[in-house]
């Protein structure tokens, strides 16, 4: 199987996707004077999981364009992770285990880090396709600094959703109705390579 490789037109339109979600969520703080900045916590270990092929060829995309030694690094990082994490969860447990790109705090791969992890914080919302409706408090710091305020306006994911999955279908093409789901850690994402599209 050959690895999948993002056509420039698609990189370029989730790009542009990431950094319309990185403005909403920081219109969106700024306004509930939320912020990071000196949280005893540190998101990145929480238990994320993602959906789509195309942020997993993305976060490729940014692994592939650092130097090998250094990707290799974070290979070995994300491998025991999975480690941890499947360990956690033979126990029947939530695994808290710190992102394998996180260096030093930081992320290594600000730019191509998913999408949940650019939306995670504030409270947000999303309409299904079948119109149920879908709200998410934030985090636990967000939650206290908005505790008992009556009317909290929330960040509509939905319109990011849907560029998203309008993304991966171009991705994906007829393949996209034949390919098996993705739910997948970051770090499995990195252990497993980079996506292919050929098992139908």
């Amino acid at each position: 199987m050959s690895s999948a490789i993002l056509p420039a037109e698609l990189s370029d339109q989730i790009a542009q996707l990431y950094s319309d979600m990185e403005n909403a969520y920081d219109k969106l703080a700024q306004s509930l004077n939320f912020s990071c900045t000196g949280c005893p916590d540190n998101c990145c270990d929480s238990y994320f999981q993602h959906h789509t092929y195309v942020e997993w060829a993305y976060l490729w995309e940014g692994l592939q364009a650092l130097p090998e030694e250094e990707r290799q690094f974070f290979i070995k990082r994300a491998q025991e992770y999975v480690a941890e994490s499947d360990q956690a969860l033979a126990a029947d447990e939530r695994p808290m285990v710190m992102c394998p790109i996180n260096k030093d705090g930081l992320c290594a791969l600000y730019a191509h880090r998913m999408m949940i992890c650019r939306l995670h914080g504030v409270p947000s919302s999303m309409q299904k396709p079948d119109g149920q409706k879908m709200e998410f408090p934030g985090c636990f710091r967000c939650q206290e600094l908005l505790a008992g305020h009556d009317s909290i306006n929330h960040l509509d994911r939905t319109a990011m959703y849907q560029r998203l999955i309008e993304i991966e279908t171009k991705f994906l093409g007829v393949k996209r109705h034949i390919l098996p789901r993705v739910k997948m850690t970051l770090a499995e994402m990195i252990v497993k390579g980079p996506p292919t599209l050929e098992y139908c």
